[in-house]
This record gives structure tokens, sequence and C-alpha cells, in this order.
């Protein structure tokens, strides 16, 4: 009885928090408040991607994983920096709570898994507060889209501008910017900004100097504004750079690291910076906060 009874409560309290989505939509909305415990609905066969305003801090969670192969209730992926993570459960009738440090404060998420889930759960920030959110619509499928718009951008300008009319662009192709950094050189060809997301996409080549593969997390691009560093909010690299040659890759900085907007100005002096693997290691693979079960 009392398992029912503690089942009952659980989906008293998913069906309260996911009635702000209309007609049962997948996805929801939800004003962020430290005071409050959001459950979220999972399934074992969907995936279910938690967005914040902006980037994550540190996550701490009981019984969960970021490798398949490590038993636990649920597997979260998420990479260090960026806004949101992902989630599905592992086992059926699985629960448990996600504690993630975002704005020096702490927000609990009961995990259960459901045969009804959520896709998609947005958290905003109060508009009220000192600090507001970089956007209240950037999810990471609208990043990816950022992305792709900024890698069109000659041919969608050429035939179809009034989709990036709204798109402040700067090309250095004359005078690109170029960071040596010894053995390989970052060359900053263009810059994007996209106003309503608070998003500045770069272009960037990575040069190598050496006659050996150089590797580096593709996920590891930051952009530094005079005395200020933002880590990349979405990337599209290759981790390597062959053998005295070059290759192109995106990255993306969205917001501030404390959940505010950047603001920032195509004139502003931009330094990119990269975050490399040892040469004698192979690349390793981007690894979930979360504490996993053992």
């Amino acid at each position: 009885m009392k398992r029912l009874a503690k089942l009952i409560g659980l989906l008293l309290l998913v069906a309260i928090q996911t009635s702000t989505a209309k007609d049962g939509s997948p996805i929801a909305e939800y004003r962020l408040d430290e005071q409050t415990v959001y459950t979220i609905p999972v399934s074992r066969s969907r995936v279910t991607t938690i967005s914040f305003p902006g980037p994550i801090s540190a996550i701490d969670a009981a019984n969960v994983t970021s490798d398949p192969k490590i038993p636990g209730l649920f597997q979260i992926a998420h990479t260090k920096g960026s806004y949101f993570l992902s989630v599905r459960a592992l086992v059926q009738k699985a629960a448990t709570n996600v504690n993630i440090r975002w704005n020096k404060k702490t927000y609990v998420i009961e995990l259960v898994e459901s045969p009804v889930p959520l896709y998609s759960v947005i958290f905003q920030y109060d508009t009220d507060a000192n600090i507001r959110p970089a956007t209240t619509r950037v999810t990471p499928s609208r990043l990816l889209a950022l992305l792709d718009k900024a890698k069109a951008y000659p041919l969608l300008k050429a035939y179809h501008p009034n989709t990036v009319a709204q798109v402040e662009y700067a090309s250095l192709a004359k005078n690109p910017r170029v960071m040596d950094y010894k053995d390989y050189e970052i060359q900053l060809d263009e810059v994007f900004r996209f106003n309503a997301e608070d998003t500045l996409v770069l272009r960037i080549v990575l040069r190598n100097k050496t006659d050996q593969p150089i590797q580096y997390r593709p996920d590891g691009f930051s952009l530094r504004v005079g005395e200020r560093t933002y880590p990349q909010s979405v990337s599209d690299a290759s981790g390597t750079i062959p053998p005295n040659g070059e290759v192109p890759a995106y990255f993306a900085v969205t917001g501030t690291p404390n959940g505010g907007r950047n603001d920032l100005s195509l004139k502003n002096e931009l330094t990119v910076l990269l975050d490399r693997v040892e040469t004698n290691a192979p690349p390793q693979p981007v690894q979930s906060e979360a504490n996993p079960k053992e």
C-alpha cells in the first residue's frame, strides 16, 4: 500500500507540473525555483533533453551513468560548459534525483521512468530577477540550426536574403585574425551574430605546423573577450588537425557563464582558445559530470 501511495503521489506531481504543456505536448517549460522539486518523466526508448538558460556548472546524481555498459537507473549525457543534458531511463519504474548547479544555485530534478515521457524540458529564469537569461528559446536543436545557417550564409544571402536579414556578419578574409600557439595556429575567418539568441557563431581554420597530428577536444572551444572567457555552447569540429595541414571548424558561444546576455559586438577583439589533448594519448570521450553508480 505504501508503494502504491508513493506511486500515486509521483503521478499526481507529474500531472501538476506537466499541465503547463499545452494539449499533452511532450515539451514543457518551467520557471526556475530552487525551492521546487521538478519531476520529469523519461523513457527507456526515447531521449529527454533538459535545457537551462546558461552553462551548467555541476551535476550531482545517484544511480546514474554516462556509459550504458556501467549499471545504473538512468543514463545522462552532458558536455562540460553546455546549457543542456540528455537523459534516458535504463530500468523500468526507476526513479532518482539529480541536483543541478546553475547560477550559483542548486535545482532539484526528480527523474521518473514513464511510458509517457517529456521529450524536451526548458527551464527559464525569472525575468524579474537581477540576472536575466541569455534567451528563453535557445534549445540544443536551435543552436544546431544556427550553425547550419552560418555555414549556408553565402547561399542564403544570395537566394533567400530574408532568412538572414537579422544576422550580423563580419568577414575577415582580407585581414584574418591569426592566433599563434607555437605548434599550431587558429585563424578566425568569419563571425556571425544572432541577436535574438544572443549567440556568436565563429568559423575558424585550425593549422598544424608540425609533422604529427594534433588532437583536441571537439567540445573544448572558448572565446576570450577582454578579461572574460565564454565557453562554447555548441560546435562542429573533427577533433584532429592533420600533420602540416589545416581543417575548418565552427563553434558558438551563447550568453554568459552566469546565465545573462553577452551582447558581444563583432567589433570586439576576439581570441579563440582550444582545449588540446595530450599528443601521446588518444582523444577522450566526453564524460558526464554526473556520479555514476559503481
